[in-house]
C-alpha cells in the first residue's frame, strides 16, 4: 500500500512540475520584468512622504532645486546645530547621488533632536522613492526605507525605571 502511495505522489508531483513549467513566468521569477512604479508628485511637482523614528514624526516635501533644507520654517543649520545630525539628513542624497539637487521642506514634531533627525532621514528616503522610483533598490539596500522600531520601554510599577530595581539590602 505504501508503494501505491509513493507512486501516486511521484505521478502527481511530476504532473505538478509539468503544470508549473507550462505557465507564464510569475512576477517572483528572475526572468519576469520588474514592476514599473509611477512617480507620485503633487500639482506643484513635489513628492511627499512621512518619516518616523522613536516618538518623532516628520512630514517631508522635496522638489528639484538648489539643495536648500528647511525644517520647521528654520534653516537646517539652525534647527540641527550638531554636524552629526546634518550628516544624517544628507545620507539618502549621497547614497542616491542626488546631493544638492532637491529643495527640502519638512515639519517635525515629537521626540528629541536625534529622533527628529532620524525621522527626517526616513521621510527623505521615502520622498526620494516617490519622486524617482528607480532609487528604491539603492535606498532599500542602504537601510533607509526601514522604519527603526526601537522605542523607549515603559516604566514598570514597583521599579524606579523600566528595568532598574532598588538597591538590595541584606540587613
Amino acid at each position: 500500500m505504501s508503494e501505491q502511495t509513493t507512486q501516486a505522489t511521484a505521478t502527481s508531483l511530476a504532473d505538478l512540475k509539468t503544470l508549473v513549467a507550462g505557465t507564464p513566468a510569475s512576477p517572483a521569477s528572475p526572468d519576469a520584468p520588474a514592476v514599473q512604479r509611477e512617480p507620485k508628485k503633487d500639482a506643484f511637482g513635489r513628492a511627499y512622504a512621512t518619516g518616523r523614528r522613536k516618538n518623532a514624526v516628520a512630514r517631508v516635501w522635496i522638489k528639484p532645486g538648489k539643495g536648500t533644507v528647511t525644517v520647521n520654517d528654520k534653516p537646517v543649520t539652525r534647527y540641527f546645530a550638531r554636524p552629526v545630525l546634518r550628516m544624517l539628513l544628507a545620507q539618502p542624497f549621497l547614497v542616491a547621488d542626488r546631493y544638492q539637487q532637491f529643495d527640502v521642506m519638512c515639519t517635525v514634531v515629537g521626540g528629541g533632536l536625534s529622533g527628529q533627525a532620524g525621522a527626517v532621514r526616513h521621510g527623505l528616503s521615502r520622498a526620494l522613492v516617490n519622486f524617482e522610483p528607480g532609487l528604491r533598490p539603492i535606498l532599500k539596500k542602504a537601510g533607509f526605507l526601514t522604519r527603526d522600531p526601537r522605542v523607549v520601554e515603559r516604566k514598570k510599577y514597583g521599579k524606579p525605571k523600566a528595568r532598574r530595581s532598588f538597591q538590595f539590602s541584606k540587613r
